[in-house]
């Protein structure tokens, strides 16, 4: 089912007339933006703090250093785990043509980095100003040789896959097995590994794995010690929270949030 026109209240983002109009703004820990889209393909990027974005389709947890993609039109809340410094680009549809159609996180460099900072220093992009139609391009540029990261949690449709979902994300330490949470569900283990493949094309393990991580990604965000966001995210040692951080990011989590 596409995300687009749903429910939500529609932000208009600025001046239609420009490539790029940015948004800066600083949100304490906790402050959530409700459901609501843009008319406009949107960056949202961190330089501090982590967001958790949600459509209907998926979770996306967004570290320091990263930003996420948002397509205009699809329906999303944000939330903030710590202090978040938000700086935000809206592209006019179709500006940016090679990026994926849906959301997605995305890495980005420390030449990206200054130029998201440095447009929302300038607040609007024209490319009838030729200086600025210059740093459009070369925004344009970075984004479409950006490189995705897997921090994102599919959501789940099935009654059957959905009732054991809402008990791992009510607690992710829970360490039932896949046979023992079946119980009571009237769906045995192998029917439930093919629905999540069959659904989000993800093993249960792997969507388990995405939903610790994210979690303890949060609890970092918020001042959380390593192992303190590893046990309270339901790996059984801190060594094994560390190396799947680092399979996912490329970095222990201590010195990736230093």
């Amino acid at each position: 089912m596409s995300q687009k026109r749903q429910a939500g209240f529609f932000d208009r983002s600025g001046d239609p007339k420009s490539a790029i109009t940015t948004l800066t703004h600083d949100y304490p820990a906790g402050h959530v933006i409700p459901l609501h889209f843009h008319d406009r393909d949107q960056l949202v990027y961190a330089s501090r703090g982590v967001m958790t974005v949600r459509t209907r389709n998926g979770t996306w947890v967004v570290p320091p250093h990263r930003a996420v993609w948002i397509p205009a039109e699809i329906p999303h809340t944000i939330k903030m785990s710590g202090l978040v410094a938000m700086r935000t680009l809206y592209l006019k549809p179709r500006l940016a043509k090679r990026l994926l159609p849906d959301c997605c996180v995305i890495n980005v460099s420390s030449l990206l980095k200054e130029l998201i900072l440095h447009a929302c220093a300038v607040r609007t992009l024209k490319k009838t100003v030729k200086w600025q139609a210059h740093l459009v391009a070369v925004i344009l540029h970075q984004l479409e040789a950006v490189q995705t990261i897997p921090l994102q949690l599919p959501h789940l449709s099935d009654p059957r896959l959905v009732r054991i979902a809402e008990i791992l994300m009510r607690d992710p330490r829970d360490s039932r097995t896949l046979a023992q949470l079946c119980k009571g569900t009237g769906v045995g283990k192998r029917s439930v590994e093919r629905l999540f493949q069959q659904e989000i094309g993800m093993t249960f393990g792997k969507w388990r794995q995405q939903l610790r991580l994210m979690q303890a990604m949060r609890l970092l965000a918020q001042g959380a010690k390593v192992t303190h966001a590893a046990l309270e995210s339901g790996y059984g040692t801190p060594s094994a929270f560390t190396s799947m951080f680092r399979k996912a990011l490329g970095i222990t989590p201590s010195s990736y949030f230093k």
